[in-house]
């Protein structure tokens, strides 16, 4: 059967803005008042889903989504670097940074690597069926691009040239062994260039 996976990436809050790495932050003012702009624009699914993350939780609920925790689409476990900004750990930790970027199977950080990202968001990907063939899930940025580099079986180190906007939706149709990819176009409405 074919599924339609649309990911939501969610709003703008201060550890984005930061350049941290991701932690448990809510949304600022802006990232709420931007989702709850955008609720009208989200297409109706079968089954919506949100990652544990507050940042998510929040973005799907300022959409007005009615959606279930997915531990699945959990963000990256950045372990000890969670909540970091990165100039930070670039700073203290430079050769564990140049090897988290530089080798997709490290994880210097104590937690997931980027091999192991997209491996675990691979699996959930492979195993969907919603009840009418379509899911709307708001997940973090890293889960979206892991998502599309499983997805279009791209190499793990081209993760790292994806960018995933605040409040996108990108689309992967298909099923296991065979994905299309619409990449973080709004949900409806104006150009991505626009505020909508």
């Amino acid at each position: 059967m074919t599924v339609r996976v649309m990911l939501v990436s969610p709003a703008m809050n201060a550890a984005l803005r930061e350049a941290r790495f991701e932690g448990d932050a809510p949304l600022d003012r802006s990232g709420r008042e931007r989702a709850r702009a955008a609720a009208g624009l989200v297409p109706e699914t079968g089954l919506a889903l949100s990652g544990p993350s507050e940042r998510c939780r929040e973005t799907a609920a300022a959409l007005g989504l009615p959606a279930r925790t997915e531990p699945a689409l959990s963000g990256w476990d950045m372990a000890r670097w969670a909540g970091r900004a990165l100039d930070e750990v670039a700073a203290a930790e430079p050769a564990a940074v140049a090897a988290w970027l530089g080798d997709p199977s490290a994880a210097p950080h104590g937690g997931e690597s980027l091999h192991g990202l997209i491996g675990r968001i691979g699996g959930w990907l492979d195993a969907l069926d919603g009840p009418d063939g379509t899911v709307l899930a708001v997940a973090e940025a890293a889960v979206v691009r892991a998502a599309v580099v499983h997805g279009l079986g791209l190499p793990a180190r081209a993760f790292w040239r994806l960018d995933v906007a605040p409040l996108t939706l990108t689309e992967l149709s298909g099923r296991s062994g065979r994905w299309n990819v619409a990449l973080g176009r709004p949900p409806a409405g104006p150009p991505v260039g626009d505020t909508w």
